[in-house]
Parts: C-alpha cells; sequence; structure tokens
C-alpha cells in the first residue's frame, strides 16, 4: 500500500518514495530475508513511524536506504531520494545523499560519537567534509548554532567536551546537532529516545518536534515503543517479521488496527492510568510483621581512582509486607538499583537498619548473613548475562538449592516444578541460555530467584530489555506467581505504566532520596512532589488524543513549575 491509497497526497510529490525493498543476509549457506516488499511514499514534514517488535526488520529496511547495511547483505527493489535512485547506487551518490539529504540519529550516541574526538571537532568535520569552501570558523560558528538550536545547556562547554563528559540526554541532543548540521529533508530517527529516562525522552520529543517544524524535515521514526508513536507519528507501519502488516494515519491504527498483530501490540503496551486499585490501602505498616524493613538506611560508595567516595542514598525508609509490591522508581542514578543491591547484601550500609523478615543484615557475622539471604530473590534487569552460558538450564535454577544443602532428587523435581510455575516445557532444563529467546531467558531467571521459595523478591527493571508483547507475558506471570506464593516484592524500575499494572504502594526517588511514597493511587493520581509530578507527566502514553492533552498538560505544569 503506498501512502497516495490512504489520502496523504502533497504537492511537489514525496521526498522519499520506497517501492518493493526487500532485504535479505547471507547466513550459513543461504539467503535468509530480513524485510519483504516494502513500499511508501514520505511527503516533506511528515512523521512516519516505523514500529514492531526485535527482528522485525524496521531498522533494517531503512538502514539500506542509507547503504549502511554490512557485506553480507544484498538488497533488492527502489529507493528514490528527491528522485535519485539510491538502491544500487555508487558511494559518490550515496555519500553526496548521506547527511544532506537523509541524515540518521541512532539509538546509542555513546557508540555512534567517537569518544576520542570533542563534540565540536566531529559537529565541525560533518560541515568541512560536505561543504568543501567553508572555514574552520565558519564550521565553529555553525556547530555552536546548531549546539543551541537542540537546546544543548552551555553550547560553548559543550563544543570542547568529549562524549564522556556529557549525560545521556547531552549526548542525544549533540548527535541530533550533528544530523541536522546540514539541514536535511529526512531524518531517520532509530529509536532515538529507548536509553534514555522519562524526563529526557520528553524533552527529546519535544525537540525532534520543535526542529521537525522548523526545518519542515520529514522523520522515520523506529521504535518499539506505542507511546512516542501516539506523540510524534502522522502515519504508522507496523511491522513483524520482515512484513509489513498494517499501514495508515496514526489516529486510524490507534482507534481501529485492523490486523490481529498490531491489535495485540496495543493490548499488551501498559497504559498509565489504566493500572486496577490496590487490593487495600496499607495504612497500619507493622515492622514486626514486615518481609522488608529499611529505617534511614544510607550507602556509600567508596573512592575509587580519581572517583571521590559519593553518598548514593540518604536516609531511606520504606516497609514491604507480605504478599505486597512496592515499584521503586526513579530515573539514572537516583539510587533505586542501589537500594536493591544493597537489600540482596550485594553493597554494605553505611548507616541505618535493614531487616529481612525480622532478621537484622547490618552488623551480624557472615554465617547469620548466608542465612537471611536465603530469604531473598532476585531478578537482574539482563536475563542473558545473568545466567552462566556454559551450564544448562537445569543446573542454574538448581544452583541455589545446591548451594542450600538439597539433594540431588530434591533438586531435580524442584526444577520441574519451577519450570511449571513460570510455564516452561521441563524438557528446557538440558537447553542451554543461548537457545532461548529474552522473554524465555527471563523466565528461567525468575524461576532460578524463587527456587528457596523467597520471602522478598527483589525485581530490577526485570523486563526492560524484552519487547512489549514479551513483556507483558512476563509481567503478567510474576503477577499471578505473586498472587500465588504472597512474598513480598521490591520491584525498581523507572516505567511508571508498569508500576501501574504491578504496584500496590509506590516510592519515588530523586538524587538518592525518597522524595514521595505511598499507595498507587496516591502516587500516580494525586502526586504532591513537584519531582513526582515532572516524571508522571512525562511519560507518553498510547492514545494521540489524549497524549496531546497530557503534551499540554506537561508543557502548563513546567512553566509554572519555573515561576
Amino acid at each position: 500500500m503506498s501512502m497516495k491509497e490512504h489520502g496523504h497526497q502533497s504537492e511537489g510529490g514525496p521526498v522519499l518514495a520506497v517501492e518493493n525493498l526487500s532485504v535479505e543476509f547471507w547466513v550459513g549457506e543461504q539467503w535468509a530475508a530480513a524485510a519483504k516488499h516494502i513500499s511508501y511514499d514520505l511527503m516533506p514534514g511528515e512523521v512516519l513511524a516505523i514500529v514492531g517488535e526485535s527482528g522485525s526488520g524496521k531498522s533494517t529496511s531503512s538502514m539500506a536506504i542509507m547503504g549502511l547495511l554490512p557485506k553480507n547483505a544484498r538488497v533488492h527493489g527502489s529507493a528514490k531520494y528527491a528522485g535519485r535512485e539510491l538502491i544500487g547506487a555508487s558511494d559518490a551518490v550515496q555519500r553526496s545523499v548521506r547527511g544532506e539529504g537523509i541524515a540518521a540519529i541512532f539509538q546509542e550516541p555513546m557508540t555512534a560519537l567517537n569518544p576520542v574526538y570533542t563534540i565540536g571537532f566531529q559537529i565541525s568535520e560533518v560541515l568541512l567534509t560536505h561543504r568543501p569552501g567553508m572555514t574552520r570558523k565558519q564550521a565553529k560558528e555553525r556547530a555552536l548554532e546548531m549546539l543551541t538550536l537542540v537546546e544543548m545547556p552551555d553550547p560553548p562547554k559543550a563544543y570542547n567536551s568529549y562524549p564522556h563528559q556529557l549525560s545521556g540526554g547531552q549526548r542525544q541532543r549533540a548527535m541530533i546537532a550533528q544530523s541536522i548540521a546540514l539541514d536535511p529533508r529526512v531524518l531517520i530517527a532509530d529509536e532515538p529516545t529507548t536509553a534514555l529516562d522519562v524526563t529526557v525522552q520528553a524533552e527529546i520529543l519535544d525537540l525532534l518536534r520543535n526542529l521537525h517544524q522548523k526545518l519542515d524535515s520529514a522523520i522515520i521514526l523506529i521504535t518499539h515503543d506505542m507511546g512516542v508513536v501516539a506523540d510524534m507519528a502522522d502515519d504508522v507501519m507496523v511491522m513483524k517479521d520482515g512484513d509489513v502488516v498494517e499501514y495508515g494515519a496514526a489516529e486510524k491504527i490507534f482507534s481501529n488496527a485492523e490486523h490481529p498483530y498490531t491489535r495485540a501490540l496495543m493490548a499488551s503496551v501498559p497504559h498509565l492510568g489504566l493500572g486496577t486499585a490496590s487490593y487495600e490501602a496499607a495504612s497500619t505498616r507493622d515492622d514486626a510483621t514486615a518481609a522488608l524493613v529499611l529505617d534511614d538506611v544510607s550507602i556509600d560508595y567508596p573512592k575509587r581512582g580519581r572517583v571521590p567516595a559519593f553518598r548514593a542514598v540518604a536516609d531511606a525508609s520504606l516497609t514491604i509486607e507480605p504478599g505486597e509490591v512496592l515499584g521503586l522508581v526513579g530515573e539514572s542514578g537516583s539510587g533505586k538499583t542501589t537500594i536493591a543491591r544493597a537489600v540482596v547484601g550485594l553493597i554494605p550500609i553505611a548507616e541505618g537498619q535493614l531487616r529481612v523478615a525480622g532478621q537484622e543484615m547490618v552488623g551480624v557475622d557472615a554465617k547469620q548473613l548466608r542465612a537471611v539471604r536465603r530469604k531473598i530473590g532476585i531478578v537482574f534487569q539482563d536475563p542473558g548475562s545473568s545466567l552462566n552460558p556454559r551450564w544448562p538450564i537445569g543446573q542454574s535454577i538448581g544452583e541455589p538449592l545446591e548451594l542450600a544443602g538439597h539433594n540431588k532428587g530434591e533438586i531435580s523435581g524442584r526444577v520441574e516444578e519451577l519450570l511449571d510455575m513460570v510455564e516452561l516445557p521441563r524438557d528446557f532444563r538440558n537447553r542451554y541460555p543461548h537457545e532461548l529467546s529474552g522473554g524465555q531467558r527471563q523466565r528461567i531467571g525468575i524461576a532460578r530467584a524463587l527456587a528457596l521459595d523467597p520471602t522478598v523478591l527483589v525485581a530490577d527493571e526485570p523486563t526492560s530489555a524484552l519487547d512489549v508483547s514479551v513483556q507483558a507475558r512476563v509481567l503478567e506471570l510474576l503477577q499471578q506467581i505473586q498472587k500465588e506464593k504472597q512474598f513480598a516484592t521490591l520491584f525498581v524500575t523507572h516505567d511508571l505504566a508498569v508500576v501501574d499494572m504491578l504496584a500496590d504502594r509506590i516510592a519515588v526517588m530523586q538524587h538518592g532520596k525518597i522524595v514521595e511514597q505511598g499507595t498507587k493511587e496516591q502516587i500516580l493520581r494525586n502526586p504532591q512532589d513537584p519531582y513526582t509530578q515532572r516524571l508522571i507527566a512525562a511519560v507518553p502514553v498510547p492514545d494521540p488524543a489524549e497524549q496531546r492533552q497530557r503534551r499540554e498538560a506537561r508543557a502548563a505544569l513546567l512553566a509554572e513549575q519555573k515561576r
């Protein structure tokens, strides 16, 4: 289907016309299709979102247009930029179009920017390469102008900084400044906000929207985040296993998706505001019966090399009752993972008290600490790196039981029970981690964490590395097991929509301090702290009309808080 067929026509024709584009990779001894028969027309000033899960072909098809695929790829079909064919074009033609015609903003700025050159040098180099008549002085002026345009705090300082000296959001701004330096007519933004905190993501999306209006660039937005799509897109193309399964205006796709896969994708997106009410307000908190108690806990990181010692968490107090889920939310560097690691006993506590099932964890000997640790299970963020690649799955799940002194017969029976619990076939015990998908590996992580029937489960961003439909299934499973087993859960995340779905109570962290805590209803529907208000306002929701209202409300809130 082309853009013309669903009514998006513009004078002067498309800036990018893609027709029947297919990409294959030589794998082993055969060609494997990564993207099949993709066609669309991109009009000037339009935002097309290409959405789909890992392996759907959304990035591959866009990189093919720019000639940025590896040597083992071959491309068929046509992609015309302003009437010039790019598929099969010479390197000289590709280079002349890259940067000035079509520019890319990549997912991870740290790998896209060169670590040994300053930001200013890298932006200037793009200008000097493409504009032979330009002087170094003019290039510097233009680079500073670009850094100002992307709202970089202190552009002259950023110009002289190296990538590692900037925060994630600042690096992303620097990369956008480099991408737009030559006023491209098409911007390909490949997951431009995936690695960013929610408030920084909102700022980068505002920035892309403003630039798009100022420069009238067309944007291809590659993402799996339906909230971002609702915030930005005019049209949406949904991909699955290399095929385009649905394509149309954003409003239509969100309100009336036709393909079952699109509907399933929409249904699995956590939506802030649609969480169910907590099972109880839990107003009476009894430290004697609590599964986990933190009382004025402070945690320090010692001096390392040139990095001075610093206090990562200050005076944190939390209580989680058996059967309760506490969502610990905050942005990168807020201290939430530090608290999770301290609860598990991986980091010592500088001040305060920490009790698990009534047993003190501070100031006890190694034997007592081992006994307490058996009551705690942990699910890590990246299931791939937390499983031993040389061990079959059964051995990974059984390891906690073996360390606790169980015999082989008991371990074997318990491993089968645990595989049943996380809804995986029992014969998976003989497989290795690399033979499993990300969602299956995370289920194994959950099974291992529950091997010793813990009193407290610590889940540290357990679904952030997963596709949205896989995330939904893993979260449902976790919720189901938690209701059945009634362990207390400390759920660490930056995703407020996930917390809305799972948590009974929420604690919000900023700069090492808990700024606000209460029931889910208090925190998400009636936040008191200005930081919590900003955090909630920044979350995009998968509904274009609601997202427009939220964006206006956020702008009003920020203006009010600045006053």
